[in-house]
């Protein structure tokens, strides 16, 4: 027999700093058709904790007694299909009250166990639909917390959204369907270095809060003494915070009831509309949710009539994760702009023009936007002179994009190693994991196909007479369900960050090569990773890593200058690559390199037998890669030949391009799917 302790919280109100976290927590919980929160931070910045502790300080709820889906007896249209046919039998049990329950959901729980799944054996002996509960049958009515929310898989991201639009899950099963009721509070924490939420999931959040460490020495002194004394003595601790704990309590359970007699007035409703056109914001959850949560706010301080400042710190909640139109930007709203937009009359944004100055540029003038204003320009080693001195080190800004559907993924492929997540390849599912798709017969697992395993055995059970079973199936003849899911690639730039490069811009056009690219493996979830190498040596400037965001700004500071250790840089990415291999055998590890190719550094031996050993590595390793040649062509579409770029690519069977390719507009989109370009034509 196991016993489980429930282990002691630190009080919410003894969370020191993050105010806006916490105010957003309180206010989806006195008032949960906001939509949830979305908590970004840097780990250790008491998101966790703020979240696990808030169910201490809510009301209690009524439920009805040994209900799995804590169903409200006062409102009986809401009841699950358990619950009202009791009350068609009248025998409805007495009401009871309980705690908000918070429940976790694991970044790797299975399909099966968030949405739960059909009892079986109760279905064939009984001949009742009966459900095993998931993951969001206990949350309905209660606080859904997903910690690493972007780390979630997509097929599992895709049941939470329909559970969260239709406040209803259904389970289908081996032929048999099931709903219940599913409304929840959804909150979520996600470390912005591991990746980014896919748009869908993160307009569902009703708010937004980005949390950071704090800078205060008091505070943070504060902080590691709270921790000390609670972990010496957690009751005594809780103890002290007791009065405040049931102050906010309180002063939530008041704002509950005050919250359906709080108004807004018209004037402050075109304000909030005014401003999401005026940001250029395209959802209309944006407006309904700025609304009710600035009447939360208003009940929140004991008032029952919404202000302009309750509308603007509203508007600071609601909309950073909704202006983001593009991969790089930063989630946040202009405190300057909204100042303006805030403060301009309403009737003076009636006639507003096309394209306001406020609103966004549109698809072309975002491009060269981005470029012009959020790259850095171009800046030059300080002890270079104004003159005709060479420049020893500059950081080119990005240049102008390619088209990624150029540089095509090689085929589509089932792969049957470790399942990690994506959505540019299909890939085995593995035991319990992706779409179920059919069934075969495996030497082991617990992934039972029961419909499809009763089919087969169904013509036989004629001969198979049994007093106690109504199916008799042998243990040979159980089918194992089979399931798809989605990986991605680990792609790793190897960029050639040598002075060379810095002849006639090649940095940027490289740049804005990779730019276009990293837009491509943000959409698919790829991980990237980024190798520089100049001077002596190759440097591994960004691990792989889900983060696009990261890369991008790693990619905008990179310098260039010196030598071209060519050799170095393919190196570095072989043992990257293999390493990362190692961890997820189902990634297709994919190098692209970007260089002109000049090498001029070595390890003491022929440069060309040097790159040949490590071109033949990579063949073996099974690492595809894509050479991206940087030296332009003259005049009549022939190139010096001085670079190893054709022959890499041939030594490592890749596909080989020249950046002037990629970046001219004229040219047709050549399908290289599955195969090489020629270098001949370069020789």
């Amino acid at each position: 027999m196991s016993h489980h302790h429930k282990k002691p919280l630190i009080p919410f109100t003894a969370i020191i700093g993050q105010d806006q976290m916490k105010k957003a927590l309180v206010l989806n919980a006195i008032n949960p058709t906001i939509g949830g929160v979305l908590i970004r931070g840097e780990k250790g910045t008491a998101k966790s904790t703020a979240v696990r502790s808030l169910a201490e300080i809510l009301p209690m709820i009524t439920v009805v007694p040994g209900c799995p889906f804590s169903c409200d007896p006062k409102k009986e249209s809401e009841f699950c299909e358990l619950c009202a046919e009791k009350k068609r039998q009248k025998s409805l049990p007495n009401p009871k009250d309980q705690q908000i329950r918070v429940v976790n959901l694991p970044v790797g729980a299975t399909e099966d166990r968030v949405v739960g799944t059909i009892d079986i054996e109760r279905a064939l002996k009984e001949g009742i639909k009966a459900l095993e509960p998931g993951i969001l049958a206990d949350a309905n009515r209660g606080i859904l917390y997903i910690d690493e929310v972007n780390l979630l898989d997509d097929h599992v991201v895709d049941v939470l959204l329909d559970a969260a639009a239709m406040g209803v899950n259904t389970v289908e099963r081996e032929g048999i369907s099931f709903s219940h009721p599913s409304r929840f509070i959804l909150i979520g924490t996600m470390n912005p270095e591991e990746g980014e939420l896919r748009p869908q999931l993160l307009d569902r959040f009703g708010l937004q809060v980005s949390v950071e460490a704090l800078d205060n020495p008091d505070e943070r002194m504060a902080i590691v003494k709270t921790s000390e004394e609670f972990l010496k003595d957690p009751d005594t601790f809780r103890q002290k915070f007791k009065r405040k704990q049931k102050d906010i309590a309180k002063k939530i359970r008041k704002a509950i009831k005050i919250l359906p007699s709080v108004t807004i007035s018209d004037d402050l409703v075109r304000k909030a509309v005014d401003v999401c056109i005026g940001l250029g914001v395209r959802t209309h959850r944006a407006e309904i949710t700025i609304v009710r949560t600035a009447k939360t706010i208003a009940a929140f301080d004991g008032r029952k009539t919404v202000n302009q400042d309750d509308l603007r710190e509203a508007i600071e909640l609601a909309l950073p994760h909704r202006m983001r139109r593009r991969p790089f930007e930063e989630p946040k709203v202009d405190p300057e702009k909204l100042d303006d937009l805030m403060n301009e009359p309403s009737q003076n944004q009636e006639n507003q023009q096309d394209n306001p100055p406020d609103q966004p540029p549109s698809d072309q003038q975002e491009s060269k936007g981005q470029n012009q204003q959020s790259e850095p320009e171009n800046r030059t080693d300080p002890s270079a002179s104004q003159g005709n001195a060479p420049k020893k080190h500059q950081v080119f800004r990005i240049g102008s994009p390619i088209d990624p559907d150029k540089i095509k993924s090689p085929d589509r492929r089932t792969v049957e190693k470790r399942y990690a997540p994506g959505r540019r390849f299909d890939t085995n599912g593995g035991d319990r994991r992706g779409q179920y798709i059919g069934a075969e017969k495996r030497p082991t697992g617990r992934d039972i196909a029961l419909d499809a395993t009763i089919r087969a055995v169904s013509p036989y059970q004629k001969m198979r007479l049994s007093d106690s079973l109504a199916i008799v199936i042998r243990s040979d003849e159980v089918l194992q369900k089979k399931r798809i899911g989605k990986t991605a690639t680990a792609t790793l730039f190897v960029v050639d960050a040598s002075g060379s490069m810095g002849v006639e811009q090649r940095m940027e056009a490289a740049k804005g090569a990779i730019f276009s690219l990293l837009e491509d493996s943000y959409q698919n979830r790829d991980r990237v990773g980024l190798v520089a190498f100049r001077g002596e040596a190759a440097d591994l400037v960004l691990p792989l890593t889900s983060s696009i965001d990261l890369a991008y700004h790693r990619l905008s500071e990179l310098p260039t200058g010196g030598k071209t250790p060519l050799a170095a840089g393919l190196q570095k990415a072989l043992t990257t690559l293999m390493h990362e291999k190692q961890k997820y055998p189902s990634f297709l590890p994919l190098l692209v390199l970007i260089t002109d190719g000049r090498a001029n550094v070595g390890n003491g031996g022929k440069l060309k037998d040097e790159i040949a050993l490590i071109a033949d590595d990579l063949v073996k390793a099974g690492i595809e890669t894509v050479i991206i040649d940087t030296e332009s062509k003259q005049k009549g579409g022939f190139s010096i030949q001085l670079g190893f770029c054709p022959f890499i690519a041939q030594r490592t069977q890749g596909r080989y391009f020249q950046m002037s390719d990629l970046t001219a507009s004229d040219l047709t989109c050549a399908t290289v799917l599955g195969m090489n370009t020629s270098v001949a034509e370069y020789e």
